[in-house]
């Protein structure tokens, strides 16, 4: 039997970690009692990637990123981030991690608790660098203990990417945090991105998500229930708006190619399209009175609606190496 399990294993390890991944996670299990809190989770993490994890609460993410943190220990599977298990040393010179429950000493300024975190690695951002990320210039010598819940956030996301890491774990980071913080973190964000920082992002705010991943892993119940590009998930599961004012026709809005529903706001109809191009080419061919036409594509709120509805089930792993 352990023999079948070690091949079974061995067969995912073929699978997973390709040359260009910095990262991967091949069959992982946990469960906690009687209740399985993650169920043969497999995916790689690339460089210069942002993946988003999505799910309900208690769909498993933060079982999955303190397993890959060396906080906790799975039952069976394996992480690899190249000859580093979850936990060494080697790993932690190369993650960072930012997680929703942390705590920091009051009596430190920032500055101070920037170059402390810093002493920690033997590859370092500079600390001009950090605090023009995090957007801390001007609070530089202010006391932990002054700072808003926002400006902690910040903080915690300038010793989090201290040691200039790999692969970052960001676990709801602009909670608390105002518009003008929120905007500068999905800059600093992004530009880690394009100096081929890998990132592992799980929120509860959508529009985060949207803005910033290229993939996503949606975990419904420990399992891995669907797994895409965002484009890809967006054009399978989600459906541009065509919204206008129908000044007067007699047209079956449902018989249009590529409408799948048709709902009303007001003086508006709005139509609900899978093929928005040839929606919007059936249309003009039939000359409608139309006024204050829009188009609006597909949003990541609308995927994750679909998947987190029960009656959908667990939908089938999408190939990303066939989207590509």
């Amino acid at each position: 039997m352990a023999a079948q399990q070690d091949l079974s294993l061995n067969e995912k390890c073929s699978r997973y970690g390709a040359a260009q991944s910095i990262a991967s996670v091949i069959s992982l299990n946990k469960k906690f009692g009687e209740n399985v809190a993650l169920s043969d989770i497999s995916f790689d993490i690339q460089a210069g990637q942002v993946l988003a994890v999505l799910g309900a609460n208690g769909a498993g993410k933060t079982t999955l990123l303190k397993i890959f943190l060396g906080q906790l220990q799975a039952d069976s599977g394996a992480v690899r981030f190249g000859a580093y298990q979850p936990g060494d040393a080697g790993m932690k010179q190369q993650c960072g991690a930012m997680l929703q429950v942390a705590a920091l000493p009051d009596n430190l300024k920032v500055k101070e608790h920037i170059e402390l975190f810093s002493s920690y690695y033997y590859q370092t951002l500079p600390y001009s660098e950090l605090i023009a990320y995090a957007g801390l210039e001007h609070l530089q010598h202010r006391y932990t203990k002054s700072l808003s819940g926002g400006e902690k956030q910040r903080l915690l996301f300038a010793l989090s990417i201290c040691g200039a890491p790999k692969i970052l774990f960001l676990d709801e980071p602009s909670v608390a945090m105002d518009i003008d913080a929120r905007q500068g973190l999905w800059a600093a964000i992004s530009a880690l991105k394009q100096r081929g920082t890998a990132v592992v992002l799980t929120t509860h705010y959508l529009e985060e998500a949207d803005a910033l991943a290229d993939e996503l892993l949606f975990l419904q119940e420990g399992k891995v229930a669907y797994s895409a590009s965002i484009e890809q998930a967006k054009s399978q599961l989600g459906s541009s708006l065509i919204r206008f004012i129908d000044t007067g026709t007699s047209l079956d809005f449902l018989s249009v190619p590529g409408v799948v529903n048709v709902t009303r706001e007001g003086p508006f109809t709005e139509l609900h399209s899978k093929q928005v191009c040839e929606t919007l080419r059936a249309l003009l061919q039939h000359q409608l009175p139309l006024e204050q036409l829009s188009v609006r594509r597909p949003s990541l709120e609308q995927v994750f609606n679909y998947l987190s509805k029960k009656e959908n089930g667990v939908l089938p792993l999408v190939d990303r190496g066939a989207a590509a």
